[in-house]
């Protein structure tokens, strides 16, 4: 059963390390969930951020302080992005020509600063498809058409970002783009996700923190859950995020056994309504 805690310093002592989701935890897209601020500026020790943006980590540390949180807040910030970006640099991927996917307009060339690469935007110059955001508001049947160019042509798809919905102010969900890149591999594209819970990010900062007790906070089952149980990490389910109007209308412990279920996970270890 997942015990139900009010505040997290009641079990921070519990961890070495304590890893944070960031939309959905520290903040909605927007501006930051009332007491996250507090609640992370109240713990001591190694906190950290874990989080599936298609960005490298320095924009995403820049997001948070502009938020208003401290700039001392985390020891580290890794994203999805970055991971890909490492493989990317480090040989691990050999292709060079990208055909790129972006929630704004030179998002990718932002993330591609340092790499041996082309942005292409004629598809018939990619050599792959770089999955990294889509434009809130988009539907996944304006896509269609497309999925079916980048199959025809064999195009692998690096999805920087797994996430399939993303929450927003006012408890509003948008489409994310590991909801594309989860299409084309229905349709029999070749697709490689970064990102929770594939092991790779949660290793990376193991390899930084060094072994240790490890708390993963986040609000999605399917990615913050179950990849922290993936490594044997403990885990706090946020309600207040992805799951916000599941958890106003059913009892809290039901509808996270239905998740579970759901989504073939193993139950969080601890549950709270919001950060704090």
């Amino acid at each position: 059963m997942t015990q139900k805690i009010e505040k997290i310093e009641a079990i921070a002592s519990n961890y070495d390390v304590i890893v944070f989701d960031q939309w959905g935890v520290l903040h909605n897209g927007s501006k930051p969930y009332p007491g996250a601020i507090a609640a992370i500026d109240a713990l001591q020790g190694q906190l950290a951020v874990l989080s599936n943006s298609g960005k490298r980590s320095a924009p995403n540390a820049e997001r948070i302080i502009e938020m208003g949180f401290s700039e001392t807040a985390f020891d580290y910030v890794m994203t999805s992005g970055e991971a890909l970006w490492r493989d990317v640099d480090g040989g691990q991927i050999a292709a060079r020509n990208f055909y790129a996917v972006e929630r704004t307009t030179g998002d990718a060339t932002t993330w591609a600063d340092g790499l041996d690469i082309d942005l292409v935007s004629d598809l018939g110059d990619a050599d792959a498809i770089l999955m990294m955001g889509l434009p809130d508001g988009a539907h996944l049947d304006d896509w269609t058409e497309q999925l079916g160019r980048w199959n025809a042509k064999h195009l692998p798809m690096y999805c920087s970002n797994p996430d399939r919905k993303s929450p927003r102010a006012g408890g509003a969900l948008v489409t994310s783009p590991g909801a594309l890149a989860f299409a084309y591999a229905e349709i029999g594209g070749t697709t490689t996700f970064y990102g929770k819970p594939h092991q790779r990010v949660f290793q990376a900062l193991e390899a930084i923190f060094g072994p240790g007790n490890y708390l993963m906070v986040g609000d999605s089952m399917e990615h913050d859950i179950a990849g922290a149980h993936g490594v044997r990490w403990d885990s706090l389910l946020i309600q207040g995020g992805l799951y916000f109007d599941r958890f106003q209308t059913v009892d809290a412990e039901q509808v996270i056994t239905e998740i579970a279920a759901e989504k073939k996970c193993a139950l969080p270890t601890y549950r709270i309504e919001g950060l704090r």
